[in-house]
């Protein structure tokens, strides 16, 4: 259950906070709402692009009953990026991009594992989407050892145009799946590329599986099918690296 102390509520509170330039993770607005103040948040909210809900008040004061006049907030711990501002300072460093994509990874723990395991092997950015994402909570940033504070996360509001923009900028991308024909370490990963992981239960969508270039797998040879998605993560990780460096 997400606490009433890392919130803020109120409509002018939440539309200074906005205004004061943070960077707003989550937006819980009542049903109904309406009013001069409401239309100014929603100014706002349109302006900087913030994710938000629609709810029934009773959601609202599951986390506080205060005087928080039909909106919460929650600040984000991190401060988000946009790949299409990070992609071209990869290159003008001179070098390959190594972009993790996660589609519909929402447990925290896992996140974050995949955070530290990426920030520790050389990857340079990972891609969520802005809805159907892990949240970045303390957990989070415990469980990354503390990368979440420096690695690069970009939420972007389309994960499907995301990739679609990696490839146009010359990225490969890799899909991952038990399923999947050519293991990892029979294809070539080196170059450019954009690794995309799914959620344990439903994979990655259809969508971002017909822009894949190629789709590996771990091999297996247990009685257990599948990988926990940051294990998973840590082991393709380090076969890109260990090709890129041969």
């Amino acid at each position: 259950m997400q606490k009433e102390s890392d919130c803020i509520y109120g409509l002018h509170a939440v539309i200074e906070a906005i205004r004061a330039g943070k960077q707003i993770d989550r937006l819980l607005i009542k049903q109904g709402l309406q009013g001069a103040l409401y239309h100014e948040l929603m100014t706002e909210v349109k302006a900087h692009n913030i994710v938000f809900q629609i709810v029934p008040v009773e959601r609202i004061e599951l986390v506080t009953r205060k005087n928080h006049q039909g909106v919460l907030a929650w600040l984000s711990i991190i401060e988000y990026q946009y790949i299409a501002n990070l992609l071209p300072m990869i290159f003008e460093k001179g070098e390959d991009p190594l972009i993790i994509a996660l589609d519909g990874v929402s447990d925290v723990r896992n996140f974050g594992a995949i955070v530290r395991t990426a920030e520790s092997l050389g990857a340079h950015a990972i891609i969520i989407p802005e809805k159907g994402s892990a949240r970045i909570t303390a957990d989070a940033v415990k469980t990354s050892a503390g990368a979440l504070h420096s690695f690069p996360v970009c939420r972007e509001k389309s994960i499907v145009r995301s990739i679609e923009y990696l490839k146009e900028s010359g990225l490969r991308v890799f899909c991952a799946g038990e399923k999947s024909a050519k293991s990892a370490s029979e294809t070539k990963l080196t170059g450019p590329s954009v690794l995309i992981l799914g959620a344990e239960d439903k994979g990655i969508s259809r969508e971002l599986l017909s822009l894949a270039d190629d789709q590996i797998k771990i091999p297996m040879t247990g009685t257990i099918g599948s990988l926990n998605v940051s294990v998973a993560a840590g082991i393709l990780l380090y076969e890109i690296i260990r090709q890129r460096s041969l």
